[in-house]
C-alpha cells in the first residue's frame, strides 16, 4: 500500500517537474547555439570593417575611398549589434568568465571604432593624392606653359642674346625646382621638413621672377605678348603650387596610413584575439554545463 503511494506520487511528480526541467535545457541549448553563431560572426564582421578600411586608406580613388569607407561603417554597425544582442544571452547563461570577455571586447572595440572613423575620414579627404594629380596635371601644364612662352623670346634672338638665352633657363630652371620639390612634399609627415622645402619653393619663385623682370627690358615690342603669356603662365602656376602645398600640409593620406599601420594594427590584434578567446570558451562549453 506504502509503495504503491511512492510510486504514484513520484509520477505525479515527475509529470509536474520534468517537463520543465527538459524545457529548460532546451532553451539553454538554444541560447549556447545562439551565442557560439553570433560570436562565430562577431569575428567575421570585425574583419570586414578592418579590411574594409584598409582598403580605403589603399584607395588610388575619391570614388573608391568612399566605397570602401561606407563598407567599413555598415560591418562595425553589424559588430556593435552583435554585442548588445550577445550580452543577454550571455548573461541569461551565467557565464561570468565569456560574459567579462565580451566586455573586454565592447571596451577594446569602443577605441578601435572611434580610430577606424578617423582614419576613414583622412582617406576619404584623400588629400594626398588629390596634391598629387594637381602636381601631375594642371601645375605640370602651366609649367610647359612657362617655358613655350620664353623659349619663343629666346628663339627670336631678340636684344643680348646670351643674356636673354641666360634668363630665360634660370626662369625655367626656378620652376622646375619647384615642381622637383612636390613629390617629396606630398610624402612628408613631418612640418619642419615641409617648412624647409616650401623656403626652397619661394627661392625658386624669386628666382623665376627676378628673370622675368630682367627680361622685360630686353625684349622688343613685338614679343610683349610672350612675356605676358610667361607672366600668367608662372602666377597660376604658383597658384597651383601653393594648393597643393596646402593639400599636402593636410597629409590625410600620410597619417590615414600612419595610423593604420600604428595604432590600429594594434587595436585589431587585441580585439582578434579578444574575439578568439570568447569562441574558444564558448565551444568548450557542453550540454550539461549550461548551468
Amino acid at each position: 500500500m506504502f509503495e504503491t503511494f511512492k510510486t504514484t506520487t513520484l509520477i505525479a511528480f515527475l509529470a509536474v517537474v520534468a517537463p520543465g526541467c527538459v524545457g529548460n535545457l532546451e532553451t539553454a541549448l538554444e541560447q549556447l547555439t545562439q551565442a557560439r553563431a553570433l560570436s562565430s560572426d562577431l569575428l567575421v564582421q570585425f574583419t570586414k570593417t578592418a579590411d574594409a578600411g584598409n582598403r580605403a586608406v589603399m584607395a588610388d580613388s575619391d570614388e573608391a575611398a568612399t566605397a570602401f569607407s561606407r563598407e567599413a561603417e555598415e560591418a562595425m554597425k553589424v559588430v556593435q549589434r552583435h554585442i548588445e544582442s550577445l550580452r543577454p544571452i550571455l548573461m541569461a547563461l551565467r557565464y561570468s568568465a565569456e560574459t567579462d570577455s565580451l566586455e573586454e571586447f565592447a571596451q577594446q572595440f569602443a577605441e578601435y571604432r572611434a580610430l577606424n572613423q578617423e582614419i576613414l575620414g583622412l582617406a576619404v579627404e584623400n588629400t594626398n593624392l588629390k596634391a598629387q594629380r594637381i602636381s601631375f596635371g594642371d601645375a605640370q601644364q602651366a609649367a610647359d606653359a612657362f617655358r613655350d612662352a620664353l623659349d619663343a623670346i629666346k628663339r627670336s634672338g631678340a636684344g643680348d642674346r646670351w643674356h636673354v638665352e641666360a634668363l630665360v633657363v634660370t626662369a625655367v630652371a626656378a620652376v622646375r625646382e619647384i615642381q622637383v620639390l612636390h613629390a617629396p612634399h606630398i610624402a612628408e609627415a613631418e612640418d619642419t621638413a615641409m617648412t624647409r622645402m616650401e623656403k626652397q619653393m619661394a627661392s625658386s619663385e624669386t628666382s623665376a621672377r627676378d628673370a622675368l623682370q630682367s627680361l622685360a627690358s630686353l625684349t622688343p615690342p613685338g614679343l610683349r605678348s610672350q612675356l605676358a603669356a610667361a607672366t600668367a603662365a608662372l602666377d597660376r602656376f604658383i597658384g597651383l603650387n601653393a594648393e597643393i602645398v596646402r593639400l599636402s600640409r593636410r597629409n590625410s593620406g600620410v597619417r590615414s596610413l600612419a595610423l593604420s599601420l600604428g595604432r590600429k594594427r594594434m587595436l585589431t590584434a587585441q580585439c582578434e584575439e579578444t574575439l578568439r578567446a570568447l569562441q574558444a570558451a564558448l565551444d568548450k562549453r557542453s550540454f550539461s554545463g549550461t548551468r
